[in-house]
């Protein structure tokens, strides 16, 4: 194993105080300080990029971090950077540097896109109907694919400071062997198909296969957690599972475990816990409401009732929302969606204020009336528009608030006040629940007086990258002291002021809470959970705290191994992992050949109307599923025209198209105009069923589909529907 995990309270601690020369044998300031502002070896650039960056269907924002040398070995002599380079003037996340092994060449590279090799237009590289996640073609031939935000700025390319970036030098991939050192931050996620886990898979293939010189790779986190195992055994085994992805030995604090508390201070932990409320009269209407829903939808024998207001009766729904598609029953289908609506109403009863919940359900109902398609729709509209003013009464009743609401405004107070300078942050499960919160902020006149000043932040389909910037940097700055922000923020946020973390309405495992922990950096913080008595947040957290003593054993229990012990466990869970990947491409290959593309149709989810067939898909930069068939057309309506918060080099988005049929008006996707020419339809597949030749499905991601996809080639799309172009 040629590298390390590093398992501390926060990695920033690690790159101010470990030893320079386990990253490189020459150790020396860097000229042009890097964007994460840390000193490392001489020649080397420090670049993070995000996973949302990496794959769009990844919806965290940890981060992986490379380090590339700008010589073409640094142990071979002293290291410079080209004059007028350096991090100074470039474009944090849009470009990058790596060495040529093998010769004294010093390339310039620019991030691009998730996209496909720079072969032809169709992307041969994967070959026809290649399914996946965005690049693993690329990493299946052996080079990485580093997409980056592909943004123009002012219209205009953003370059290196004093280099140019001919068309003709640009490039959309890296080998691995062109990186000296692999660093990866939050490197707990190196598992199941993740991308980090994408990309440690190519490097255990080269380095199964001896192809190539392959870099170190350094693994950074706070916990490696235990993967859901409860006892010790179990633990053990799931952390060498993370060495063996990474193909790295665990490495922690022991001998300086006291100096380390004193940089890396941790809070102090209260439970604020509330009794529950006593009544109810607005849950147990709503309650109601869903009776009546289940006897009109008359479930299936073998159906199985669980709780209102609970996950598990979610995903309960779900699974007739399903079942309802593949029995061609229409009526099981609708009031499934709209159940678990009214559970999610009960959701946010129990977290939020009643009429956050009110406001939910209308929000969902709203326009519903214009959409009546049959008696299942007009039953289903006609029951909420018959009880809305009675939910909306009930709600105002301040008798039965709910009293985690209450205990939030006590916590927060505690800590707040004109005369003292904290700063929080205050962790809820959903976007929903997020911008209620912070709603809630600003018009409660106690936490005005006591100096509160909020702002949220949530993930890039919420809110642009600006918006979440100008917040992280007024709440470095002081200017606001509380951020409200969902889970995207319990990774990567280093603000050394920060006193005080809330979790409230949360269940999480274990690393999550540490890293929520870990965000109160300042000397006698709090970290604070709100919840309910003996309800599943405080087990919860409970059961995290056990845990944590849990993973902390389990590396001692690893640490304790011999080197050859150590080594010979994750070579064989090395080759197991390898022998599950071929398998499991084996298994990809099998279901995505299942049927013809031709053979199966595409119905609207909504008035189950055919409307296409798989061969009309076809696969655009390894990114956009779009319907190439012009007949596509007359099944839609244009909306409004996408606005999105970057532009991109190839592609520009048009309208949200909908469902024509009736009054069906189901959202699907929005077009896309492609290298200013094509206009294609970029449809979304968990808004369609699937007919095939055995029943009927559904899929909530093009990559679970039982047939294969071409690739788009834009020169035979522009051969076929736009020859005068072509001529």
């Amino acid at each position: 194993m040629d590298g390390w995990i590093i398992y501390l309270n926060t990695f920033l601690s690690f790159l101010t105080t470990f030893p320079l020369s386990v990253l490189s044998r020459r150790a020396s300031p860097l000229k042009g300080r890097p964007p994460f502002r840390r000193r490392l070896p001489t020649g080397f650039y420090f670049h993070l990029i995000s996973t949302d960056q990496c794959e769009q269907e990844v919806a965290t924002h940890t981060q992986i971090a490379f380090v590339y040398p700008t010589c073409r070995d640094v142990r071979s002599g002293p290291a410079r950077l080209p004059e007028g380079g350096g991090p100074e003037g470039a474009s944090w996340g849009e470009h990058y540097r790596v060495a040529a092994h093998g010769s004294g060449e010093d390339k310039s590279r620019r991030l691009r896109g998730p996209e496909a090799p720079a072969e032809d237009d169709r992307g041969q590289s994967g070959g026809p109907g290649h399914q996946g996640a965005p690049g693993e073609a690329a990493l299946q031939q052996g080079v990485l694919p580093l997409p980056g935000r592909r943004l123009h700025r002012d219209g205009g390319e953003q370059r290196q400071r004093g280099e140019g970036l001919p068309r003709d030098e640009e490039t959309k991939h890296v080998d691995l062997s062109d990186i000296t050192l692999l660093v990866v931050d939050e490197c707990h996620h190196t598992r199941k198909e993740t991308v980090y886990n994408n990309i440690m898979r190519l490097y255990l293939t080269k380095k199964m296969r001896g192809d190539g010189q392959l870099p170190q790779v350094l693994g950074l986190t706070a916990s490696p957690g235990t993967g859901g195992a409860k006892n010790l055994e179990k633990a053990v085994q799931y952390i060498l599972k993370i060495c063996a992805n990474l193909d790295c030995a665990i490495v922690s604090t022991k001998n300086f475990t006291e100096e380390l508390n004193t940089k890396v201070p941790r809070p102090l932990k209260t439970f604020d816990i509330v009794e529950k409320r006593k009544e109810d009269p607005f849950g147990d209407h709503v309650q109601w409401m869903m009776r009546r829903i289940h006897r009109f939808m008359e479930p299936p024998v073998d159906f199985t009732h669980r709780e209102f207001g609970t996950q598990e009766y979610e995903n309960n729904v779900v699974t007739l929302q399903k079942r309802g598609v593949m029995e061609y029953n229409r009526r099981l289908q609708q009031c499934a969606i709209h159940l678990r609506e009214y559970n999610d109403a009960l959701l946010v009863n129990d977290t939020l204020q009643m009429e956050n919940a009110v406001d939910s359900l209308e929000d969902f109902y709203s326009g519903r009336e214009t959409t009546v398609i049959d008696d299942t729709d007009r039953f289903l509209v006609d029951l909420f528009k018959e009880n809305q003013n009675k939910l909306r009464m009930l709600a105002r009743d301040v008798l039965f608030e709910n009293p985690k609401m209450a205990q939030l405004e006590t916590t927060l107070l505690r800590h707040f006040s004109p005369n003292v300078q904290s700063r929080g942050i205050l962790f809820s499960k959903t976007r929903k629940s997020t911008r209620c919160l912070h709603q809630w902020a600003l018009a409660n006149h106690g936490l005005h007086l006591a100096g509160v000043k909020p702002a949220v932040i949530m993930g890039s389909t919420a809110m642009t990258q600006h918006e979440r910037d100008d917040a992280i940097r007024n709440f470095r700055l002081g200017s606001v002291n509380l951020l409200i922000t969902t889970s995207v923020a319990e990774e990567g946020l280093d603000i050394p002021q920060c006193n005080l973390v809330v979790r409230y309405g949360l269940l999480t495992n274990e690393i999550a809470q540490q890293q929520a922990s870990g965000r109160a950096r300042a000397q006698d913080s709090h970290y604070c959970l709100i919840a309910q008595r003996g309800g599943r947040e405080e087990r919860r957290e409970c059961i995290n705290t056990y845990l944590e003593g849990l993973t902390a054993s389990a590396v001692d229990r690893i640490q304790q191994m011999s080197p050859e012990e150590c080594r010979t466990k994750t070579a064989e869970l090395q080759e197991e992992a390898a022998a599950s990947s071929r398998e499991a491409a084996i298994h990809r290959s099998e279901k995505h050949s299942r049927y013809s593309a031709d053979s199966v149709q595409l119905l609207c989810s909504n008035c189950l109307t055919p409307v296409m067939r798989g061969s009309d898909i076809q696969l655009v930069e390894k990114m956009h599923y779009v319907n190439v068939n012009p007949q596509f057309k007359s099944h839609y309506n244009k909306g409004d025209v996408v606005i999105l918060d970057k532009t991109f080099e190839d592609w520009v988005p048009g309208c949200i198209i909908k469902c024509n049929k009736d009054n069906c008006n189901k959202r699907w996707g929005y077009e896309v105009k492609y290298r200013k020419v094509a206009l294609l339809p970029n449809v979304a597949i968990r808004h369609f069923a699937l007919q095939t030749p055995d029943g009927r499905t559904t899929v909530r991601k093009w990559k679970d589909v039982p047939f294969s996809v071409d690739h788009f080639s834009f020169s035979e799309y522009c051969r076929l529907h736009y020859r005068d172009v072509v001529d």
